[in-house]
């Protein structure tokens, strides 16, 4: 479920990651976390060209290159794909992609325990698993 935040929310966020809290970031910040569902860069482009003044390409990847750096949104690379996917949530989860529809779904870690399968000489990190196949109704 998609957050509501409110600009001076927005602003506050990036402010306490390190980021610049311009009205283009806060904007683009705005349309990842509350209202985009996993979207691609181009989406974000697309989004921002049409509802910003004179925005350019390079701004739009540069924010989004810091949203990344700062903790704020992860960057997803599909396997077959060049298309860079955000995630606005943070938390360690896992991904189901629907090969059909090309919509990616959250998959909270708890509900699949792969760090007791490995073997114990292997020491995790981070586990992000991502499943594709097909959502059936």
């Amino acid at each position: 479920m998609k957050i509501s935040l409110t600009p001076q929310e927005i602003e506050k966020r990036l402010m306490d990651a390190g980021v610049q809290p311009t009205l283009q970031r806060i904007a683009i910040c705005r349309y990842v976390l509350c209202e985009a569902d996993h979207p691609t860069a181009e989406q974000v482009k697309d989004w921002a060209q049409q509802n910003l003044d004179k925005i350019s390409q390079a701004t739009v990847y540069n924010t989004m290159n810091a949203l990344v750096d700062a903790g704020l949104l992860r960057a997803l690379r599909l396997p077959h794909t060049e298309k860079v996917i955000y995630d606005d949530n943070i938390e360690d989860h896992h991904h189901f992609f629907d090969e059909e529809t090309g919509r990616l779904y959250d998959l909270p870690e708890e509900q699949i325990d792969v760090r007791s399968k490995l073997p114990k000489k292997f020491k995790t990190n981070r586990v992000e698993v991502l499943f594709t196949g097909k959502v059936e109704d």
